[in-house]
């Protein structure tokens, strides 16, 4: 059996339920937990970088027909204008904010991940904005007939 990290229990305990999962940040209506720690969805921060690569190869079965085919009938070379896309890198999505930098490396292997990691961080930045910040109290806030540190009424 394998350990719970310390995220997941901690996901468990907010008795929450998960609305995204970014490789090993899991997202709530109001809190993300990763590794690294905890904070409130509203004061965090997303930044998503690809560092995939798509190329476009002749693949090996179709250089092995072409050679058998070639031999028989000229038709055979017609199998060298098959191509085969290959998508392969990371992504790297970045969760930021007072206290807190985690870092997490997805590997994609079609074009199709991608865009669903896209797709799951612009939906927690969605959720991020639907929550108000929290409010700043400040000198103006304070309601009236109360006095600030430092002055006598």
């Amino acid at each position: 059996m394998q350990p719970i990290p310390a995220s997941a229990g901690a996901v468990a305990a907010s008795g929450e339920p998960i609305l995204v999962q970014i490789g090993d940040i899991s997202v709530t209506q109001t809190t993300v937990f990763t590794p690294s720690g905890t904070r409130a969805l509203n004061e965090v921060q997303w930044s998503v970088n690809d560092m995939t690569v798509t190329s476009q190869a002749i693949p090996t079965w179709a250089i092995v027909c072409a050679i058998v085919f070639a031999l028989a009938c000229l038709l055979g070379l017609l199998f060298l204008l098959v191509k085969e896309t290959v998508t392969k890198g990371t992504m790297q999505v970045t969760v930021h904010g007072a206290g807190l930098v985690y870092t997490t490396q997805i590997p994609i292997a079609t074009p199709q991940q991608v865009v669903d990691v896209n797709a799951r961080v612009n939906y927690a930045r969605t959720l991020s904005s639907a929550i108000p910040p929290p409010p700043v109290q400040g000198p103006r806030d304070q309601a009236p007939g109360q006095s600030q540190p430092g002055q006598g009424q």
